[in-house]
């Protein structure tokens, strides 16, 4: 039987752990981008280097492809070790698999790749219609965007199509969990 002293301390001991609003998700996922852009900046100076700045279009392919497995490599191993990026730690957000200790790499691999779903759509229509302005790649990629972002209210937990199809979800992290952690 519960006393009620052992029952108020139970709330303290185990905090409700929820979904992070799409909102901040949406925030996270700026900041992420900004990160990213230093990560991506990188990796095309040490590809330039490697190749003598070759510009022909075999070069070309093999630059995007190295910026995929680059960029691959940052969010699998942040995910399948922490469970979040820089960006997810600021913002006290956490990739988790339920009944795990860490996110193992096959489901952090296999929501890196579902996580295209933000951008994919829009690239193939884009070149679908041969899309050569700025403007009307931002309407495209804009459109695609929202679309993925609204997928999180169809899911009654309020995760990303990526997320359930990964067997991942995302949590928000509790202010003081997060204040223990840095000082760890």
């Amino acid at each position: 039987m519960q006393t009620a002293e052992s029952s108020a301390a139970a709330p303290a001991a185990h905090p409700v752990i929820g979904t992070p609003t799409v909102k901040r998700r949406l925030i996270a996922m700026v900041y992420e981008a900004f990160l990213l852009t230093a990560v991506e900046a990188l990796a095309v100076f040490v590809f330039i280097f490697a190749t003598g700045n070759r510009q022909e279009a075999g070069y070309r392919a093999a630059l995007m492809a190295f910026l995929f497995l680059v960029t691959a490599a940052y969010f699998v191993h942040a995910w399948s070790g922490s469970g979040f990026t820089l960006a997810m730690k600021t913002w006290r957000i956490k990739v988790v698999k339920v009944g795990h200790a860490k996110v193992p790499f096959r489901n952090a691999a296999i929501r890196y790749l579902l996580a295209w779903g933000w951008f994919a759509p829009a690239l193939a229509v884009g070149a679908l219609l041969d899309l050569h302005h700025a403007k009307e790649w931002a309407v495209a990629l804009g459109i695609g965007l929202v679309a993925w972002a609204l997928t999180a209210f169809l899911d009654k937990d309020r995760q990303f199509l990526h997320d359930r199809i990964a067997g991942t979800r995302l949590i928000a992290l509790p202010k003081k969990q997060a204040a223990q952690a840095r000082a760890k």
